[in-house]
């Protein structure tokens, strides 16, 4: 046989393995299921009412909760480069990633539970008392360094969960659509309670309201979390070698998805709001209004993942993610519209066919806004190992993050500064805020956040990572994962056969 024969039979050898690769499902029902629980654990909370909570339920002023903000974002940044590069060097029988959600998994249950019990401990404090304020920054300080360990092991777990983007993709459109039936009810129903308490129709306390409901949900999905921790595994091998912190800072700095990603992050971290709820709640009165005004768009949303592998055959990722992350804006634009003209943003019968419509139109895309970010995150990760030839999941997450969290620190202190300056009246609840505050939470939470976010439109226009680049990428770290893989196998063989021998 000549070497051209050779060649030829090598190359189709390697396009069939490539092709079975691609067919074949990596991750099992059992495992799948854990992922989908896993999914819900990340929203199966009421944290949708934090700010309401901290602000008029904990009664801290909101001088205070600028500072901690401050403090807390400056912490944040510091406690993610150092943690990233432990668990890039981390290298274990079980994975790079698993020990580290393992071990996140019970202190982190514990922590959500003690957040949610602050009326107990604090809340009878001044909302202007030094140990009010020494307590709630010291805890937040734990809870943020509990929460950067485990944002990075799960952006990192999630990559390489799979080494088949196809099985990925799948993963996360499947997590997004199940679980969308299920993470949200806590939201609704508190909601539910919260007008019922305010309106006098259900004799609890608030307070109590919010210990009951925030412990119940720590404590499900924390147990969720546990269970995946357990059950999930790493099928993409990490290199033997470990890349040294200055590697791994260059591998970001030449991954060019990377950076258009971040700095996309990084223009729209610009966006300045203060959130629906405190518009919702002490404007008109309906903490359900989320509710009601999203049930056209629960009917819409999971029929929108049905489209998604059409929507990426026929478009490209950079027309998905301009899409996808901006429909939201030009809606928000008309709503603000409407409730400007004749003080309709005070009138339910004007905002809840504007706020009905605007969330219908975008759940028909939630599917494209759900799945491409993640599946563009993971690609990501994925051409750095294809550029460098190594992986570095826990400081590429970082980095996407890092100069979003900076502008984030600012603009929460800033936010806490807005509400402050238009007259926002802690714990004085619906009713009693003065109309030009009224007006001024309705426009922070409409035209404020489209006009500060919209220069991170200009990054998406130069991203690349489509079509025959992405196919020829896949292609050759198929072929290299395969090498890593039997190197590891053969480390294993001979610590195995160093042991027998021992």
């Amino acid at each position: 046989m000549t070497s051209e024969a050779v060649r030829e039979e090598n190359t189709n050898e390697t396009a069939g393995l490539q092709a079975a690769h691609k067919d074949r499902r990596y991750v099992g029902t059992k495992e799948t299921a854990a992922y989908i629980l896993y999914d819900i654990a990340q929203s199966f909370n009421i944290n949708k009412y934090s700010d309401i909570f901290i602000t008029d339920i904990v009664k801290i002023g909101l001088r205070f909760q600028s500072i901690v903000s401050f403090v807390v974002g400056l912490w944040d940044m510091v406690n993610d480069i150092f943690l990233a590069a432990i668990v890039d060097k981390t290298r274990t029988r079980w994975g790079k990633f698993k020990p580290w959600l393992i071990i996140y998994a019970i202190p982190g249950l514990v922590l959500y539970t003690l957040y949610w019990t602050m009326p107990v401990t604090i809340g009878g404090m001044g909302k202007y008392d030094i140990g009010k304020l020494i307590f709630f920054l010291l805890f937040s300080l734990i809870q943020n360094l509990a929460d950067s360990t485990k944002g990075i092991a799960r952006t990192g777990m999630l990559a390489t969960i799979t080494p088949n983007i196809i099985d990925r993709t799948r993963l996360i459109t499947e997590a997004n659509l199940l679980s969308g039936f299920v993470e949200k009810g806590p939201e609704i129903i508190m909601g539910v309670l919260i007008d019922l308490v305010n309106h006098g129709k259900l004799k609890i306390k608030m307070p109590s309201l919010y210990i009951s409901a925030g412990v119940f949900c720590s404590i499900v999905s924390g147990a969720f979390a546990i269970a995946f921790a357990f059950i999930a595994k790493e099928r993409v091998n990490q290199t033997v070698d470990k890349p040294s912190i200055k590697a791994s800072f260059k591998s970001i700095l030449t991954n060019k998805p990377l950076l258009l990603i971040t700095l996309s992050e990084f223009l729209g971290a610009f966006s300045i709001g203060s959130g629906v709820n405190y518009y919702y709640i002490n404007v008109l009165g309906l903490a359900t209004m989320s509710t009601i005004v999203g049930i056209p768009g629960a009917i819409v949303s999971p029929i929108s993942y049905s489209y998604v592998p059409w929507a990426r055959k026929k478009f490209s990722t950079k027309t998905l993610w301009v899409f996808g992350s901006h429909i939201n804006d030009f809606l928000m634009v008309g709503v603000f519209l409407i409730g400007s003209i004749n003080k309709n943003y005070k009138k339910l019968g004007a905002m809840i066919p504007a706020f009905m419509l605007r969330e219908t139109i975008w759940m028909f895309f939630w599917g494209i806004r759900s799945v491409i970010p993640e599946e563009m995150r993971n690609e990501s990760i994925d051409y750095g190992e294809w550029k460098n030839g190594y992986r570095n999941e826990g400081l590429t997450g970082v980095a996407k993050e890092l100069p979003r969290k900076l502008i984030n620190t600012f603009g929460n202190t800033i936010k806490a500064a807005i509400l402050h300056k238009v007259g926002y009246v802690e714990g004085a609840g619906f009713g009693g805020q003065s109309e030009k505050t009224e007006y001024s939470l309705f426009w922070m939470c409409t035209i404020l956040p489209v006009i500060t976010s919209i220069l991170s439109i200009v990054p998406k226009l130069f991203y690349d990572l489509s079509g025959g680049k992405k196919e020829r990428m896949y292609a050759e770290l198929y072929e290299r994962r395969a090498a890593i893989a039997n190197e590891v196998n053969q480390m294993k063989d001979e610590l195995d056969a160093d042991a027998v021998g021992e």
